[in-house]
């Protein structure tokens, strides 16, 4: 059974917390997993080097659309990192995905 994996990043750990709340409130996320990172990357023509939030949202694949205007929205970041897969999942998970959201 097919599912939707989204990841997505924050500067601070009040702003992840903040978004997996919103997510799962909003009906639009079953579970939101969040770690810290490190990142290093180019922005305006420098090398940044940060701590960040990742942000892994298990969702239905017909949510995709509406979740990449919602994280637009709510994230804090100019140019949100918004990646996802579609992967399939054992049928107690999906299951309870579907009865979850």
């Amino acid at each position: 059974m097919e599912l939707l994996v989204m990841i997505t990043t924050e500067s601070s750990r009040a702003n992840a917390l903040r978004m997996a709340k919103l997510l799962i409130q909003n009906k639009l996320a079953a579970c939101v997993s969040i770690k810290q990172i490190f990142s290093i990357y180019k922005w305006d023509d420098d090398i940044e080097e940060t701590k960040e939030f990742e942000i892994t949202i298990k969702s239905k694949p017909e949510f995709k659309d509406y979740l990449i205007e919602f994280l637009n929205k709510i994230s804090t970041y100019d140019v949100p990192q918004i990646i996802y897969k579609k992967y399939y999942s054992e049928m107690k998970y999906y299951d309870w995905i579907n009865k979850t959201i």
